[in-house]
């Protein structure tokens, strides 16, 4: 008989091999180290490339790229000259610490407390894991935003209401991650993807249009199903994983309410209000700029620009509930709030320099673009066919995920390929497109490449100091794994049933 865990339960195989996962990643060196040595491994597989002259064809553009070589003259001059502009012109280092000030501030001066205390602590504690799940899955409407947005918010539900913080974090990021594909909306991602679909299926026939709507019921079913999904692999895998809460981050639940709190809320949501009209008369206005040039809003400079929007809420309601409340006297209060706030999000830079020089060397080089239409060569003559390749090809594109991990590029590359390959079997480009998007989704909060995987590290290190990547992946593949089955599942149920991917669009021509 053996022995039982110190819990007093027997931990089932699954658990035991998360917890294994999650030892094994944390040997592994500080994730700052880990990013130097791949930098040093591209560095050094580049060369071994150029030794043999190797290079692709990119499906898209019939460009020719060599694999560059990073210790010839050429690259060490791109290492050096290009040092500084990797580290300050890497997007989510910009996003991540622009939303940050706003979010940090509404922190800072008791905001996010008073509304958590007001609305979800009191809300039944069955509905609060499903609630995250369903609110993360929708936060694509914010784009990549919902990636940092959420996470942080949600751990911080999780601990007010006795659960384990991390596990809150985990279905945040999971759901915004994971489920980025997903909407009740027909959103930017959709706008994008649809319009490569359109340039790839030009190829064999200009005739065929896929529009931003061609996977809207596909996706409409999918928030319910993953929300499902998201909150019973939290609440049945992650939190019984996690255990008790005893890390380094304590946060004062029993702390009095301000007297003014009340009032500040008011105030606050007035002055949000205010800010949303505001933004609504700009969008709405003749000409507006803010729209694209058919009047439309997918794709837009406003959604475009949607973080700066973001940042401008967080702090109309920081500094309405501050100055409501006492916490803001003067304007050097709120810029010390937002300094705080900058301060706390010091690791996250650190790392971020160390890896984005690592993805710019792996962009400069073209390995990744080798790796992928190789790959989608060898794809091609594996003996597969009918929805066995379908499937075989959203498989690719999960562990293609690891190489590339922008979902634009990444279609934009498999597009031109994978697109005609299809529709000579029989099959429409939004179905083809569909598949795309399964395997994408899925696997994004599980690859280090997402850069946003590198802020939310920075978030689980508050609850504990002593998380690496092996914690966060260990607590991501449980929703990779069941995220990416549900979805095949939905596709097969979609695809022998004949039901609808998008209005009239069925996975033949």
């Amino acid at each position: 008989m053996k022995k039982p865990e110190q819990n007093g339960e027997q931990k089932g195989i699954f658990i035991r091999f998360l917890n294994a996962i999650e030892k094994l990643g944390n040997k592994l060196p500080d994730p700052f180290m880990i990013f130097v040595y791949l930098a040093i491994a591209v560095i050094i597989a580049s060369f071994i490339f150029s030794l043999f002259d190797a290079s692709v064809v990119h499906p898209g553009t019939g460009e020719t790229l060599a694999i560059q070589n990073l210790l010839s003259g050429l690259g060490l001059q791109y290492i050096v000259t290009s040092m500084l502009e990797n580290f300050t012109g890497f997007a989510p280092l910009g996003t991540v610490l622009a939303i940050m000030l706003g979010i940090g501030l509404a922190e800072k001066v008791g905001l996010l407390e008073i509304v958590i205390r007001k609305t979800i602590l009191k809300a039944p504690p069955a509905l609060v894991t499903y609630a995250i799940a369903f609110v993360g899955i929708m936060g694509n409407i914010a784009s990549d935003a919902a990636q940092i947005l959420i996470p942080p918010l949600a751990a911080m539900v999780f601990y007010k209401i006795g659960r384990h913080p991390l596990a809150g974090l985990a279905v945040g990021f999971a759901s915004a991650g994971a489920g980025f594909t997903a909407n009740l909306l027909i959103v930017g991602t959709d706008a994008l993807l649809s319009g490569i679909s359109t340039e790839a299926a030009a190829i064999l026939n200009d005739q065929i249009i896929v529009t931003p709507a061609d996977n809207w019921y596909f996706n409409i079913v999918s928030v319910f199903v993953l929300t499902v999904v998201a909150a019973l692999v939290t609440e049945k895998i992650i939190e019984p994983k996690l255990g008790k809460y005893e890390g380094d981050k304590i946060i004062d639940v029993s702390a009095e309410e301000n007297p003014k709190a009340n009032k500040g809320l008011r105030n606050a949501g007035l002055a949000a209000f205010a800010y949303i009209v505001l933004i609504v008369v700009l969008i709405a206005w003749p000409d507006s700029t803010l729209r694209n040039e058919e009047g439309g809003l997918i794709p837009s400079p406003f959604l475009t620009g949607i973080v700066p929007f973001i940042l401008g809420l967080f702090l109309v309601l920081g500094v309405a509930y501050g100055k409501t409340t006492g916490v803001i006297k003067t304007s050097r209060d709120a810029v010390s709030f937002m300094g705080e706030s900058i301060k706390d999000m010091s690791g996250f830079i650190v790392l971020i320099f160390a890896a984005s020089q690592f993805i710019a060397y792996f962009t400069w080089t073209n390995i990744g673009t080798w790796v992928a239409v190789n790959g989608a060569e060898l794809l091609t003559q594996i003996n597969f066919t009918g929805i066995y390749l379908i499937i075989g090809y959203i498989l690719f594109t999960s562990m293609l995920n690891f190489l590339i991990s922008s979902g634009s590029a990444k279609w934009a590359l498999e597009a031109p390929v994978f697109v005609p390959l299809f529709m000579q079997l029989g099959y429409h480009p939004a179905f083809t497109q569909m598949a795309y998007r399964i395997g994408d989704s899925s696997t994004n909060i599980v690859t280090p490449l997402n850069p946003y995987f590198i802020v939310v590290l920075s978030f689980v290190r508050e609850y504990d100091k002593k998380a690496g990547m092996g914690t966060l992946i260990s607590l991501m593949i449980p929703y990779t794994l069941s995220f990416l089955v549900v979805w095949i599942i939905m596709f097969l149920i979609f695809f022998f049933t004949g039901l609808q991917y998008g209005p009239g669009i069925t996975p033949y021509l």
